[in-house]
């Protein structure tokens, strides 16, 4: 039995700050990624044009292409953090530059292209997404090599999504209150002061002490696989597919709903500062939650709150703000969950499969965080790139939608996420459970 003494003051207040610093990175990452994924649809449908159809089928390439590149990015981040951390930050500099670029050329297509508009989005979604991966691939790999304790990884990841959420709210009102010249340079400094965290925190002495061991370079080519043969990854990768869909639908309709169904398109803003702010608020109390639950059995209780609160969706109706907001905060509270859950149980098989062998091997976190990006990536696209051409064939048009049209964009929004979101609760307890935690399993049979 390994005994786990308790930290003493200076390592928590070493933990605290290099939990503090880390996750610096997850607030301009965050900050660009909700523009990214929900703004960027919206805007080029209502305002520059682009058919649904069209733009679905952008979307679904874009993020395909940039999905496929994940697993091979990872392999390469594997072996620059497998030198040092700060080596590895040294190699962010090509990324920093893509992502600003993209983003740019996103949110500011020439004249020249207005004919364009939807090979000009490919582009640029495309130049954004690769910068966006490089980066947030990295920045959680490095995450999963501070900490080998579950309740520590937790409160690592939770650092992280924590700056996140503070990334996102201010992502979800900046844009109305300052325009997107203003938001780019308030982007531009945030991701400045990320790589300055990522930077610090590659200094403070290593708590956990990692192999750094090279791979050979006649394996390299199956070290891009290497995470498929570890049952509970694919367990855990199919149950993640599963419920990020049932959160990448929302997010790819949610400013549709709130026009066409709710009829308060002044207020949204508003109301994704409220989802995103209660996930902030509950974010500190769902590691402690782990302490006390374990990591899967916290991530269905954040499952199951998530449906319960959501539900009510569908049922609203035109000028409904304060239900609408309720709802908002009840899911926000449950995203939590999902947002810190998942990545811990992620760092923790990466880190188990890096020590199992006959000898130490080099740490594969960033193979491993590459497929998971790869399916975030897969999920955003199937939501945009099924979901809005299936709304347009029912008949549903931005701005013009009769009442069938209407339904079909509430039965998507509301609906289907949260029947995905059981299934992805029924798939966490019959099949993610037993392959991660065979001796409890036995235990509890007997």
């Amino acid at each position: 039995m390994t005994v786990h003494n308790p930290p003493t003051p200076q390592e928590r207040a070493t933990r605290r700050a290099r939990g503090w610093a880390y996750g610096l990175l997850g607030m301009p990452l965050a900050f660009v990624a909700l523009p990214l994924y929900i703004h960027a649809p919206h805007h080029y449908a209502q305002t520059m044009g682009v058919s649904l159809a069209s733009l679905g089928l952008v979307l679904l390439l874009a993020r395909a292409l940039d999905a496929l590149t994940d697993p091979w990015l990872g392999h390469w981040v594997d072996r620059w953090l497998n030198r040092s951390g700060t080596y590895a930050w040294t190699r962010m500099g090509w990324g920093c530059g893509a992502l600003v670029l993209g983003v740019v050329a996103l949110w500011y297509p020439p004249a020249a292209v207005s004919q364009h508009l939807a090979w000009w989005l490919l582009g640029s979604i495309t130049l954004t997404s690769l910068g966006y991966s490089q980066l947030t691939i990295a920045h959680q790999s490095w995450g999963a090599r501070l900490s080998h304790h579950p309740v520590q990884r937790s409160q690592t990841m939770a650092w992280r999504e924590g700056w996140a959420l503070l990334g996102v709210i201010s992502a979800s009102v900046l844009p109305s209150m300052v325009g997107w010249s203003a938001w780019i340079g308030v982007f531009i400094t945030m991701l400045l002061v990320g790589m300055w965290g990522w930077r610090l925190s590659a200094q403070v002495p290593e708590l956990v002490a990692m192999p750094v061991a090279g791979v050979p370079v006649g394996r390299r080519l199956m070290a891009h696989t290497h995470p498929w043969r570890q049952a509970g990854f694919r367990r855990l990768l199919g149950v993640f597919v599963v419920s990020g869909l049932a959160s990448a639908i929302p997010a790819t309709l949610v400013l549709f709903f709130i026009d066409d169904v709710l009829g308060l398109a002044n207020w949204s803003g508003g109301f994704l500062a409220i989802y995103f702010l209660s996930a902030a608020l509950a974010m500190p109390a769902w590691p402690r939650i782990v302490k006390r639950l374990g990591l899967e059995r916290t991530w269905a209780l954040g499952m199951a709150l998530s449906v319960l609160s959501f539900a009510g969706a569908a049922g609203l109706e035109t000028g409904q703000a304060l239900a609408y907001a309720f709802i908002c905060v009840g899911s926000g509270l449950a995203l939590g969950a999902d947002l810190a859950i998942p990545s811990a149980l992620l760092a923790g098989l990466s880190r188990a499969d890096t020590l199992s062998g006959p000898e130490p091997s080099a740490d594969a976190s960033g193979t491993y965080f590459g497929w998971w990006n790869l399916a975030t990536k897969l999920n955003l696209a199937l939501a945009a790139g099924l979901g809005l051409p299936l709304l347009a064939w029912f008949g549903y048009r931005p701005d013009a939608s009769d009442a069938a049209g209407t339904d079909a964009l509430v039965v998507v929004y509301a609906w289907v996420p949260c029947l995905l979101k059981l299934l992805a609760l029924a798939m966490l307890r019959r099949w993610l459970w037993p392959a991660i935690n065979p001796e409890k399993t036995e235990r509890t049979a007997s």
